[in-house]
């Protein structure tokens, strides 16, 4: 009996190691996933190691945290893209929620550091993927969309105190 019960708790957890999916983390992928990030002025697309980005996932849009490699961007004609991305291995095979988040490098190691640092940072829209098994190739991020960072928030403040003095000033 108790051997039983042994290989029955191998087997559970042999299922629950296998339960991992893959998807492909990059941003540029043929035609079917086209996704460059910009900096603050929207126009201005992201380069080198000043910035860095990372892929976040979950099996709900509440439950996401990050997984895989934290990667810096393509420079040159290839900026915005990121750069080294490949397969990356979820928790789940079930279709789930992935964001992709970047933020300026001199704020830390991840978004969450660059966030608290008052650096600039942003994350795309959520979106669902389902992840491939192995040996089957990862599944590409479609459905990904571009996006920009937000200035930090002093930046931010002071723009909104000018704006709000400029109105006061225009009603005397």
């Amino acid at each position: 009996m108790k051997k039983l019960l042994l290989v029955a708790a191998c087997i559970v957890a042999t299922v629950g190691a296998l339960a991992q999916g893959q998807v492909n983390f990059n941003n540029k992928v043929g035609t079917s996933v086209v996704a460059p990030v910009y900096d603050t002025d929207g126009t201005t697309t992201l380069a080198g190691t000043a910035f860095s980005a990372q892929l976040y996932a979950g099996t709900s849009a509440d439950s996401l945290s990050a997984v895989g490699s934290v990667l810096s961007f393509r420079t040159g004609a290839a900026a915005g893209f990121v750069s080294g991305g490949g397969a990356v291995t979820v928790p789940f095979t079930t279709a789930g929620f992935f964001q992709m988040r970047a933020w300026e490098s001199a704020g830390g190691a991840s978004y969450e550091a660059a966030v608290a640092a008052g650096k600039h940072f942003g994350k795309s829209e959520t979106f669902s993927v389902t992840p491939t098994v192995a040996p089957a190739t990862p599944a590409d991020l479609v459905g990904l969309k571009s996006f920009s960072l937000v200035p930090e928030p002093t930046t931010m403040a002071l723009g909104l105190l000018g704006a709000a003095a400029l109105a006061f000033i225009r009603r005397k």
